[in-house]
């Protein structure tokens, strides 16, 4: 099983999830150029990461590359409790960060995919900010009382690990954000996310201030 990433992208959440998992893997860093060579297009015509290899099956797709991930270990409850109603809630908040939290960060990253016009670019990222920070608030309410997002470990918890790493890359204040706070160091405090942070970052990764 190989995973193909970029340092500090989504692809992050299937690096941990492998970690969690423990099963034997590699991983392949790229970069924007190797992305775009002839030999990665030919697996993956999208030239994106992440992109999951396993045997002759190729995986993109966050959602689906951590679906898959905790389908082939259901012992490790990382798609819940084993129920249709327990995978079911994974998925949903699954599918909230994916298309809405993740989908909200765009007009931060790449303002000029959606506007032609620089001078608007830095009005549009303010105001994705804003909606990033709602949807953290969101988020933020369901950890009440809660270690992870469904209650119990899951496929959900990494990928939210790695957008609240983007929203402080960009500046967005979670200082009032408690429950976000306190999930943030428990996930640093996993070996397993170390383990995955160290690999694609270095050490340095590992040091951060709440």
């Amino acid at each position: 099983m190989k995973l193909y990433y970029f340092p500090g992208a989504c692809s992050l959440a299937g690096h941990i999830v492998l970690e969690w998992i423990a099963r034997p893997y590699e991983t392949v860093r790229m970069s924007l150029a190797s992305i775009k060579t002839p030999d990665y297009l030919a697996i993956n015509p999208g030239g994106t990461v992440p992109l999951l290899t396993h045997d002759d099956f190729s995986l993109t797709e966050n959602v689906a590359i951590l679906g898959y991930l905790g389908d082939l270990h259901p012992e490790s409850g990382l798609l819940g409790d084993g129920s249709a109603r327990g995978r079911a809630e994974v998925m949903r908040w699954l599918a909230f960060l994916n298309s809405d939290v993740h989908k909200a960060f765009k007009p931060i990253f790449q303002p000029g995919r959606f506007l032609e016009d620089a001078d608007a670019a830095g009005p549009l990222a303010e105001r994705a900010r804003v909606h990033v920070r709602h949807y953290l608030e969101r988020l933020d309410a369901q950890l009440e009382d809660r270690d992870w997002l469904t209650g119990e470990r899951s496929v959900a918890d990494p990928y939210l690990f790695v957008l609240i790493r983007w929203a402080l890359s960009k500046g967005i204040d979670l200082s009032d954000l408690g429950n976000l706070r306190a999930f943030r160091a428990r996930m640093h405090e996993d070996p397993a996310v170390q383990r995955a942070l160290a690999a694609e970052e270095g050490e340095q990764s590992l040091k951060f201030v709440l």
